[in-house]
C-alpha cells in the first residue's frame, strides 16, 4: 500500500494489504464508521461495487440481465427489512428513462421533441461537468439558455453585472420569467463593475426581485454561482469564477462547476441554504428601479473611485519578431 492519506472502507482486501504490512516499518491508524455518515459511505461502496460487476456482464441480453440483477437487489431489501414499498423501486423490463411530462393543455409548444431539444442541457440533469471557457466544448453560454428555459425558479449570485452579459440571455430569461417562472438576483456595487442599466433591465422582468449590497467597503461579495431549480426535483447549479459578463459566458478563460441534485444533493442544499441567508440579510436591499436608480448610479460611481479599488495595471515586455530584431540590430546597433 502506499504511504500517505486514505479515507477507504476497511474491505477484506484492504484488511489483507494491511495485514502484510511490518509493523516495525509501517503505522497505521484506522477510526470506526461514524454513524451519522454510515448510510452515505456504505450505500456508496455497495453502488461502486454494483457498477463494476455490471460492466462483466456480457452478451445479447446486457441490459436485460442488469435489470433482473438490480431487481433482485430491491426484492432482497424489501424482505431483509420488511418493508413493501421497495417494490416501487423495481425497474419495469422495457429498460427506459422518463425525459419529460408536460400538459397539452395551453401548451406553449406544438412538437414536444424540438422542445425537448431546446430546453434539455447538453450536460444532463443527472451529471456534474466542469466547464473551463474558451475551448470547442459545449460553452456556458449556450448551458444557462437551456438551464433557463428548462427551470421553475432561479437564483442568481454575481459580483457584477454587465449589460453585454444580460443581452446575451435576455430572451431566455424574459420567456421564463413571462410563463411564470421566478428569479432573484443578489449583486453588489463594488468598484463600479456592474452597469446600472443592465439591473434596471433585470428588476423590469416579471416575477423578478434583485437585490443589492451598497457597502464596497466591509462586506465584498465575490461569489459567482447560478441556481436553477425545478419542480420535478432535478436542481442544477454552477458555482465558480463567471460573473454575468459577455466574456465570461462566453470565450473567456473562466472556470465554472456544474453540480446536480441527483449527484450532491447536498452541496445544492447548502447553495439553497446559504442563498436564503444572504436574501434576508439587511445588507442586500431590494432594488425599485422608480426609487432607487439615483442611488444606484451614485454607488457605483463611488465604487469605481473607492480607497479600497486597486485599478489593474498591466506590465508586458515589448519584444521585436525575428525580421524586426534583424533591422533593429543592422541600423541601430552600436558601430
Amino acid at each position: 500500500m502506499n504511504q500517505g492519506l486514505y479515507e477507504e472502507l476497511v474491505t477484506k482486501l484492504i484488511s489483507n494489504k494491511l495485514s502484510e504490512l511490518d509493523k516495525n516499518t509501517f503505522q497505521v491508524k484506522t477510526t470506526s464508521i461514524d454513524k451519522a455518515e454510515a448510510a452515505q459511505l456504505l450505500s456508496a461502496h455497495i453502488g461502486k461495487t454494483i457498477r463494476h460487476a455490471f460492466t462483466l456482464i456480457k452478451g445479447d441480453n446486457i441490459l436485460e440481465n442488469q435489470i433482473e440483477i438490480a431487481n433482485k437487489i430491491i426484492l432482497f431489501l424489501k424482505d431483509e427489512l420488511k418493508k413493501e414499498e421497495f417494490k416501487d423501486d423495481l425497474i419495469e423490463t422495457e429498460g427506459k428513462i422518463l425525459n419529460a411530462v408536460f400538459t397539452k393543455i395551453d401548451a406553449h409548444f406544438t412538437d414536444l421533441d424540438l422542445h425537448l431539444k431546446e430546453i434539455t442541457p447538453y450536460t444532463r440533469l443527472i451529471h456534474s461537468e466542469l466547464f473551463t471557457g474558451g475551448n470547442s466544448g459545449t460553452t456556458l453560454e449556450s448551458e444557462l439558455r437551456k438551464e433557463i428555459l428548462s427551470s421553475d425558479r432561479i437564483d442568481l449570485l454575481v459580483s457584477f453585472i454587465k449589460w453585454k452579459g444580460i443581452r446575451i440571455l435576455e430572451k431566455e430569461l424574459r420567456e421564463f420569467t413571462s410563463r411564470g417562472g421566478k428569479l432573484r438576483v443578489i449583486t453588489t456595487t463594488y468598484v463600479g463593475a456592474t452597469d446600472a442599466k443592465a439591473v434596471e433591465l433585470l428588476a423590469s422582468l416579471e416575477n423578478t426581485e434583485v437585490k443589492i449590497s451598497y457597502n464596497t467597503g466591509n462586506e465584498r461579495l465575490h461569489a459567482k454561482a447560478y441556481l436553477f431549480e425545478r419542480n420535478t426535483g432535478f436542481h442544477t447549479g454552477y458555482i465558480g469564477s463567471s460573473n454575468f459578463s459577455r466574456s465570461a459566458l462566453t470565450d473567456g478563460l473562466e472556470w465554472n462547476l456544474k453540480i446536480t441534485t441527483k449527484e450532491v444533493s447536498h452541496i445544492i442544499d447548502k447553495f439553497r441554504k446559504t442563498f436564503e441567508a444572504y436574501w434576508q440579510n439587511s445588507e442586500f436591499e431590494l432594488f425599485d428601479k422608480n426609487k432607487d436608480s439615483e442611488k444606484l448610479v451614485k454607488a457605483l460611481k463611488d465604487g469605481k473611485f473607492s480607497k479600497d479599488y486597486t485599478p489593474n495595471i498591466n506590465f508586458f515586455d515589448i519584444k521585436p519578431f525575428h525580421y524586426q530584431q534583424e533591422i533593429l540590430e543592422k541600423y541601430f546597433s552600436p558601430r
